[in-house]
This record gives C-alpha cells, structure tokens and sequence, in this order.
C-alpha cells in the first residue's frame, strides 16, 4: 500500500495489525516491524537486553520517518519563503520598546 508523501511503503495490512492488537498510533510504515519486536518482548517477559536487534530495526526506521518528515518541512517552509519574501520593517519585535527606551 502507498502512503503518500512517503517514500516508505507499508508492509503490515490492516489484519494483521489487528490481529497483532497494534495501537492505531503505532499504524504506520514501521509497524511491520513493530509486530515480531512486540511479540519477542511477550516471549521474553519484556526484559531490556532481551529483543536488541528488533528493537533497533523498529527505532531506526522510525528514525528515517521522522527524518523524512523534517526535510519535506523544510522544503515546504523554503519554498514559502521564496514566495513570500519577508521584509524587515514590517516585522513585529518580539520585545517592544518602552517609551523611555
């Protein structure tokens, strides 16, 4: 399935994330990931050495959507600042100026 704006595509379907009971939070391009890492932590009592390599697999590709997610800002804010050219003058100051000052 294609998820637009993404350049990950997602692997886990609908059934299987609900029959793996993933929180629709958790519903996205990582969670065919998210699955085996739960399930490993269900067999071995949720114990934190245990379930390394899944865990790492299932943060870095977190880690590359977030990522993903920050340079596609990035652009957007770039390109409406080319749009939008800001002049100096115009801006409000975050501190205004007293009376006296």
């Amino acid at each position: 399935m294609e998820v637009p704006g993404s350049s990950k595509k997602m692997i886990a379907t609908q059934e299987e994330m609900v029959e793996a009971k993933v929180p629709l939070a958790y519903r996205d391009q990582c969670a065919h990931l998210l699955i085996p890492l739960n399930k490993c932590r269900q067999a071995e009592l949720y114990l934190p050495w245990k379930c390394e390599n899944e865990r790492h697999s299932y943060e870095k590709c977190q880690y590359e959507l977030v990522m993903e997610r920050m340079l596609q800002m990035q652009k957007i804010r770039e390109q409406s600042s080319l749009k939008e050219p800001q002049s100096k003058g115009a801006a409000i100051p975050l501190i205004p100026k007293t009376a006296n000052a």
